[in-house]
C-alpha cells in the first residue's frame, strides 16, 4: 500500500508564490506517473500537472506558465511550485501517483486559498 503525504499547503495574496510537496511511502515512485489535482467544493476534480517517469510534463492550460511540476526520485517526493497565484487557484489541491489501473493512489489534500 502507498501512502501519500502533501505539504506546502496555506494562504497567499494573489501574485504570491508557494511550493506543494508530496511524498510517497513505498518503491514505486521511480516508475509511477505523478500528479497534481484540485478539486473546489461543488465542481469535479481537475488535472493541475503530471509528470512521469522521464520527466515529462504536462499541464493545464490555466497553470501553464506559472506553475511548475517536478521530482526527486531519491526523496520520493514531487513538487509544485506555484508563482503568480490567483484567486480562482484556491482549491484543494491532491497528489496522485498511478503506477497501474489497479495501483492508483491519492493523498488527503492540503488547502490553498489565494485572496486579500
Amino acid at each position: 500500500q502507498v501512502q501519500l503525504v502533501e505539504s506546502g499547503g496555506g494562504d497567499v495574496q494573489p501574485g504570491g508564490s508557494l511550493r506543494l510537496a508530496c511524498t510517497s511511502s513505498g518503491n514505486i515512485f521511480r516508475f509511477a506517473l505523478m500528479g497534481w489535482y484540485r478539486q473546489v467544493p461543488g465542481n469535479q476534480r481537475e488535472l493541475v500537472a503530471t509528470i512521469d517517469w522521464r520527466n515529462i510534463t504536462k499541464y493545464a492550460d490555466s497553470v501553464q506558465g506559472r506553475f511548475t511540476v517536478s521530482r526527486d526520485n531519491a526523496k520520493n517526493t514531487m513538487y509544485l511550485q506555484m508563482d503568480s497565484l490567483k484567486t480562482e487557484d484556491t482549491a484543494v489541491y491532491y497528489c496522485n501517483l498511478r503506477f497501474s489501473t489497479t495501483m492508483d493512489y491519492w493523498g488527503t489534500g492540503t488547502r490553498i486559498t489565494v485572496s486579500t
